[in-house]
């Protein structure tokens, strides 16, 4: 099976509703051991190095009964998709009874025959691992009780939202501390030495079936967030941290196995030192959204190592769709901004066609809409221009910008370099609804003594350009309200 490579490029699919949409597709029931071969060649052409099959394992019954029966959920289910019916909601993804494939979706041979056919593509497999909580009806509420955290009597009618009977025993409902209860899920206890290893047992199972796994949720697990949620209900807090001890167990086996965390709250160098080879990037997703160049060139300046094991994204099943949020232009920008960035670029299945609903994630089934074959064609040509090898492997470095007397058009600018076995690489972005221009300089680049012929490998354009004056100022760039360039020279 495929090593991930550095820089990797990651292809998000909700597998339930992309197999659903196949199936009407070949007026024939599609699993994954069925997807037509035309369709992981369509994937794999646009370069990418692993795909995440979001949401292959068995979901809960009694979760998918909650998920139909809410009343707030199912408002928000018939604001995506209007004409929504119970067969559309088979559940959370993330309301696991246990990890075995669901048979929906093929079971365990469909899913070794996705990933042998996206192995025969060059492409690794990604899969999800849920740390924190299992559905109400997991195995483990009767056979290890111990492994969930529990209440009393009191709990259940002080709080009948955040706890539940199973039993004739009280436990806790699944919690992030700042949101209200997952209602559908119970709180393991990850101090607890049997739920540990257990859990080492889980991702071992995984890792015989995929390259690697996006962890949900990472950061509730780390021990004095979890003691800060859970106090004395979790009994006392082991010396070591829950995420080093089953990444180290599960790399003696799978050594190259990729672990990811969904990581917030500026949390992510400290699961990079447990053991997590890639962190989301919440914070330059967020800048992108709400902040202007300068706060996102801020973000870029720290450790340049550190920039090398974060996921970079502009948006995923639980964000918003990048087409609804962004102008068709600033949608342009920002997604040449994170494809040419180190670290690991996610994108989400729809993306490129320019889908604005944003699917909540206990839905089966997805509204039409009409495709923009413009922007699918843009991601094309963006994700070509950003594999190859001397890109991948080279060395990062943020550009330093200047303007002169009367510009400031200059901090609306973002720029960075990569070199590698002689080539040199510059993206250089306007994150302003103004013409902006400046001068780029590219520090520890030889450019003086000779011309050199940069191409705009995103237009095609070409440039003469006198390596003196690229040294000292600096290339000048002129570009028009969220313009860009990625020169190769």
């Amino acid at each position: 099976m495929p090593v991930l490579p550095k820089q990797p490029l990651i292809y998000e699919i909700n597998t339930w509703v992309w197999l659903a949409e196949l199936s009407r597709k070949y007026k024939s029931p599609v699993t994954l051991s069925s997807v037509p071969p035309q369709e992981w060649d369509a994937i794999a052409s646009f370069g990418f190095d692993a795909v995440w099959l979001m949401g292959v394992w068995r979901r809960s019954p009694a979760g998918a009964r909650l998920a139909r029966g809410t009343a707030p959920l199912l408002e928000e289910y018939r604001k995506a998709l209007p004409d929504v019916t119970p067969d559309d909601i088979p559940g959370s993804p993330y309301c696991i009874r246990d990890y075995s494939v669901d048979p929906q979706l093929g079971g365990p041979d469909g899913l070794y025959g996705a990933r042998t056919a996206l192995a025969a593509r060059g492409l690794g497999l990604i899969l999800d691992f849920v740390p924190n909580h299992v559905a109400l009806d997991h195995d483990w509420i009767i056979e290890h009780p111990e492994f969930i955290i529990q209440g009393n009597a009191t709990d259940l009618i002080r709080a009948p939202r955040e706890f539940f009977q199973s039993g004739g025993r009280v436990f806790a409902c699944g919690r992030d501390p700042n949101y209200p209860p997952w209602e559908d899920v119970a709180q393991l206890n990850v101090f607890h030495a049997g739920l540990r290893t257990a859990a080492v047992g889980t991702l071992l199972g995984i890792a015989s079936q995929c390259d690697g796994v996006r962890c949900d949720m990472s950061i509730l697990l780390i021990n004095r967030i979890f003691r800060k949620s859970w106090g004395s209900r979790a009994g006392r807090e082991p010396q070591s941290e829950y995420w080093v001890e089953v990444i180290e167990a599960v790399h003696e086996r799978f050594p190259h196995f990729i672990f990811i965390a969904e990581a917030y709250w500026g949390l992510e160098r400290e699961l990079q030192q447990q053991g997590f080879q890639y962190c989301y990037d919440k914070r330059l997703y967020d800048r992108l959204v709400h902040e202007s160049a300068e706060t996102i060139r801020l973000h870029l300046s720290g450790d340049p190592g550190a920039q090398h094991w974060l996921v970079r994204f502009i948006e995923n099943h639980d964000e918003p769709r990048a087409a609804a949020i962004f102008n068709p232009e600033k949608a342009r920008a920002v997604a040449v901004v994170i494809a040419t960035l180190p670290g690991a670029r996610l994108f989400h299945d729809g993306q490129f066609e320019g889908r604005k609903v944003k699917l909540p994630v206990q839905l089966g089934r997805r509204p039409e809409e009409s495709p923009d074959l413009h922007l699918r064609e843009f991601y094309r040509t963006l994700l070509n221009s950003v594999r190859d090898s001397r890109f991948r492997d080279g060395t990062w470095n943020l550009c330093e910008l200047s303007g002169w007397t009367d510009n400031d058009s200059f901090r609306n600018l973002l720029a960075w370099s990569w070199t590698g076995s002689g080539k040199h690489f510059l993206a250089v972005v306007n994150l302003a609804e103004r013409h902006s221009r400046g001068r780029v300089r590219m520090p520890g680049l030889q450019l003086a003594g000779r011309s050199w012929r940069l191409v705009d490998l995103l237009s095609g354009d070409a440039f003469e350009r006198n390596g003196d004056e690229m040294t000292d100022p600096g290339l000048f760039v002129d570009l028009k309200p969220w313009g860009y360039h990625f020169l190769e020279f």
